[in-house]
């Protein structure tokens, strides 16, 4: 098990993340290996495995993930929803499901913050003054609904977060390599064509840059993967590349 890190958070104390790729775990193609939806076909007591592998790794004592649904709503993940959540496996497994929503946010330790990819981007948030972390579920639509901005904002309202002090993490997705939309028109805001790298292509790495920065975040502390999971298949589950396929799990904790 070889996650994805970022030598930039790898530096704050107290900050635990990762960004799991496609092997390190016991689910049978075409959910091979290390799937973490429960929603997707594959076998519960294999994801129940992987997520126990992934927390471990971690050294976390639970995951909270959410059913996403390409919206905009952010979690802010306390003790009252701690309590209130749902163990969707009883088994043992680590995994603690909140509300519907596309991101989660936290000042709690020990909590790993879980969004399930497979093209989408997570994108971490971490102010390491405030002591506050968030992980963004930031597919295409919800990056035109501009979910980012709405979680800072949570971060600052909720805990006071100054914007210029956050580090910002684009994780492995689709890039502008592979990121076709052919009815762009009708699904892209007129405001961001300005990001299409050629006919009917569009740079969602750079959009996302463009969103964190009109935040207030600043641009040297944002920090992307730059790996295509389309075009690295062998290394990360892509659903625009495979379509029946498993989710990797991005992890984010105070520790």
């Amino acid at each position: 098990m070889e996650p994805f890190v970022w030598p930039e958070l790898n530096v704050l104390p107290g900050i635990v993340h990762a960004v799991f790729t496609r092997h390190g775990g016991v689910s049978r193609p075409p959910y091979a290996t290390l799937n973490t939806a429960l929603s997707n076909g594959d076998d519960p007591n294999a994801v129940s495995e992987n997520l126990r592998r992934i927390a471990s790794w971690l050294g976390v004592p639970i995951l909270v993930a959410v059913p996403q649904v390409h919206g905009t709503h952010v979690v802010v993940v306390d003790e009252e929803l701690l309590h209130a959540a749902s163990r969707p496996l009883d088994n043992g497994c680590p995994l603690v499901l909140g509300p519907r929503a596309d991101a989660l946010v936290t000042a709690c330790r020990g909590v790993g913050l879980m969004i399930k990819i497979a093209d989408c981007q997570a994108v971490f948030l971490v102010d390491p003054v405030r002591r506050v972390v968030a992980n963004v579920h930031c597919g295409w639509r919800g990056s035109v609904r501009n979910i980012l901005a709405a979680t800072v904002d949570v971060m600052r309202v909720r805990f006071g977060t100054d914007p210029a002090d956050l580090i910002a993490t684009v994780s492995p997705s689709l890039g502008p390599c592979c990121a076709e939309f052919r009815h762009y028109e009708n699904e892209i805001p007129r405001s961001l064509w300005s990001f299409q790298v050629r006919p009917t292509y569009f740079d969602f790495w750079a959009i996302s840059r463009h969103q964190l920065r009109a935040c207030g975040v600043r641009s040297e502390n944002i920090h992307t993967a730059g790996e295509c999971t389309v075009c690295r298949r062998d290394k990360y589950f892509s659903y625009r590349g495979e379509k029946t396929t498993g989710r990797m799990a991005a992890v984010v904790a105070l520790a």
